[in-house]
């Protein structure tokens, strides 16, 4: 898995988009499948949640999955198992489907009520010496329209996202530019 973070300048602070940290939130809150797809348990379920539908159907097509029902019905009996390819086809078919489907349920709890309050905290400085530190203290923000961030995390569009995201925080100010790349990003649902 790739490094989530950047190191930023020659002094090593440490964060990452915070666009990148929302749309982490955003698939905790989205419930996926705890065992991972490579076990045979996290495949079974993966499977059935996306055999079960037209759109699990189609979900599975647009990932690239083109086997033939034959093979579908022998992944699910467990008398088949997939390649690594397939493997890594299905689980990004499952989470587009899953992104779907939660994102009007989503959508409504975090519009409710004015919107939902965010807790930004700033880029990690520990290992930057004292002299080149900026002060960046943690912020919060009430965030009252979800759509467009929703919107392109459904998409799995990380240049979408991250315009919604920055279209959000600039409503901090002047400072806003100092939470573009954040340690984290919290909220709930």
């Amino acid at each position: 898995m790739p490094d989530r973070t950047h190191d930023f300048g020659h002094y090593g602070a440490r964060g990452e988009r915070g666009s990148e940290a929302a749309a982490r939130v955003l698939d905790a809150l989205a419930g996926y499948i705890a065992s991972p797809v490579t076990s045979s348990r996290g495949l079974s379920a993966r499977l059935r949640y996306l055999t079960r539908s037209a759109a699990g159907h189609d979900a599975m097509r647009a990932a690239g999955i083109t086997v033939t029902p034959r093979t579908r019905k022998a992944w699910l009996a467990g008398t088949q198992r997939p390649n690594r390819a397939n493997l890594a086809r299905i689980e990004a078919a499952y989470r587009t489907l899953r992104r779907h489907n939660v994102a009007r349920h989503l959508l409504r709890r975090l519009n409710a009520g004015g919107g939902t309050r965010v807790e930004i905290h700033p880029l990690d400085q520990s290992s930057v010496p004292l002299p080149r530190q900026r002060v960046l203290e943690y912020r919060r923000l009430n965030i009252r329209t979800w759509d467009a961030i929703i919107d392109a995390w459904t998409r799995t569009d990380p240049q979408a996202l991250d315009d919604a995201w920055t279209d959000q925080i600039v409503s901090l100010g002047s400072q806003w530019g100092k939470y573009e790349y954040v340690t984290s990003v919290g909220f709930a649902a």
